[in-house]
């Protein structure tokens, strides 16, 4: 697996502390806030999902690009690591997706994907 998302978060977080919200919009995004970050997030997902629905390879592959930066930008704006998600999803490697969900706790879920 290539490490262009480590590369990718290295230049995210290095935007957030040296960026000018004039001329990046990476800079732009964290100086709305986490909040606006999570939104935005929220947003390229949804136009993943209709790229989905809609079956264009292409164009779901770009959407999932802009999901995966934005993921990163609203990860930074909380100064939440990337490798803390990769250790998550270690953690839940080889077991039953089923089972990791119903091993969780009420209120303390551990972030990654849900495998139902």
């Amino acid at each position: 697996m290539s490490d262009v998302l480590a590369r990718l978060e290295a230049a995210i977080r290095e935007r957030r502390a040296t960026g000018d919200p004039a001329t990046s919009h990476t800079a732009r995004l964290f100086s709305r806030g986490p909040e606006k970050c999570a939104e935005k997030f929220g947003e390229e997902a949804v136009e993943a999902i209709i790229e989905a629905v809609k079956g264009d390879r292409a164009k779901l592959a770009t959407e999932a690009a802009d999901v995966l930066y934005h993921m990163l930008v609203m990860l930074a704006a909380r100064d939440v690591p990337l490798s803390d998600v990769l250790a998550a999803l270690e953690a839940r490697e080889g077991r039953s997706g089923i089972a990791e969900k119903a091993s969780r706790t009420t209120g303390a879920a551990q972030p990654g994907l849900d495998r139902t």
